[in-house]
């Protein structure tokens, strides 16, 4: 199945969200449309899950490191999740981040990666979310991109296996996308 993106005669808001089945696809809104992903596959989600422990054992007590699903509403017309998010802990309700991330991660998947490559660019950029990861996790590599003083998204670095990235934004934290794969990467 591939993520797709459903038409409507009006745009949808994040209260059509609620009706929304529980069937463990993710559905998200950009700009009024609704997009609707499958479940992720198991390097998708140890990949993912993974990086959120890396982030969560660096992260200082004013932030807070989230795996999805988690949503991200800044309007009603917006609602994302992604797959690993940190956020002012100040900002965060029990229900949602209605604020930019200070850091959105996207772990790519064969049905998701124009979307998360392209559109959700687009939108944590608009949003003002200073720094965007994306992860492959069939290379496995990690693109970093950040906002610049014109608040689009130059890319910082790409590393690709063992390569280190020592990050400082949002926090220090040293990222190898090899060993985010854990077991799954042959030895």
């Amino acid at each position: 199945m591939t993520s797709m993106s459903v038409g409507a005669s009006t745009p949808f808001t994040v209260h059509d969200l609620e009706g929304m089945p529980d069937d463990g696809r993710r559905y998200e809104l950009l700009d009024g449309e609704l997009l609707v992903s499958p479940a992720p596959g198991l390097r998708h989600q140890t990949v993912g899950l993974r990086l959120y422990r890396v982030l969560d054992d660096a992260c200082p007590d004013d932030l807070y490191v989230l795996a999805a699903p988690f949503a991200v509403q800044t309007d009603v017309s917006n609602e994302v999740q992604p797959d690993v998010l940190v956020a002012r802990f100040d900002e965060l309700t029990d229900e949602n981040l209605p604020a930019a991330p200070v850091l959105a991660v996207e772990v790519l998947s064969p049905s998701g990666r124009l979307v998360d490559l392209n559109l959700k660019r687009a939108a944590y950029q608009r949003m003002g979310t200073p720094s965007y990861w994306v992860l492959d996790p069939d290379v496995p590599d990690l693109l970093v991109l950040e906002l610049d003083a014109d608040g689009r998204y130059h890319e910082v670095t790409r590393v690709v296996g063992d390569e280190v990235f020592e990050a400082h934004q949002p926090f220090k934290v040293r990222i190898v996308p090899v060993e985010l794969l854990g077991r799954l990467h042959p030895r």
